[in-house]
């Protein structure tokens, strides 16, 4: 599926998803990554979503975003609260969603100049 034609000047732009990759800027990425409004992609070393801990939310909030769009892959998962304990005591969102959503709802959010990072897992993770 295709998600955006153009790139926003300056910012990260998810421009497709499929069951094997997404592709941020152009670039396609075979695996679970975290995608900071401006920035580098980074790979998310989040095997599944059931090997999710509070760690991988840790490396997020060291990142400081003011919203989290997590993608919980092929369907809306959502992770145990206690996992999201360093967002929530950085005083930072997170909306949970399917992945697909959550990479459209990133590009949204960009678009509008806010600070989000997107977690997101691919359907087979």
């Amino acid at each position: 599926m295709k998600l955006q034609p153009d790139r926003a000047e300056g910012v990260n732009v998810i421009h497709a998803y499929t069951a094997d990759s997404i592709s941020v800027n152009g670039t396609a990425h075979p695996h679970a990554v975290l995608v900071p409004h401006t920035g580098e992609v980074l790979p998310w070393d989040a095997a599944s979503w059931e090997a999710l801990t509070e760690v991988h939310f840790a490396h997020i909030a060291q990142a400081r975003p003011e919203l989290v769009v997590f993608g919980s892959g092929a369907r809306l998962r959502f992770v145990k609260p206690a996992l999201l304990r360093p967002l929530i005591e950085a005083r930072i969102g997170i909306e949970t969603m399917d992945s697909a959503a959550a990479c459209r709802t990133f590009n949204f959010l960009v678009g509008e100049g806010r600070r989000v990072m997107g977690a997101i897992l691919l359907p087979r993770v």
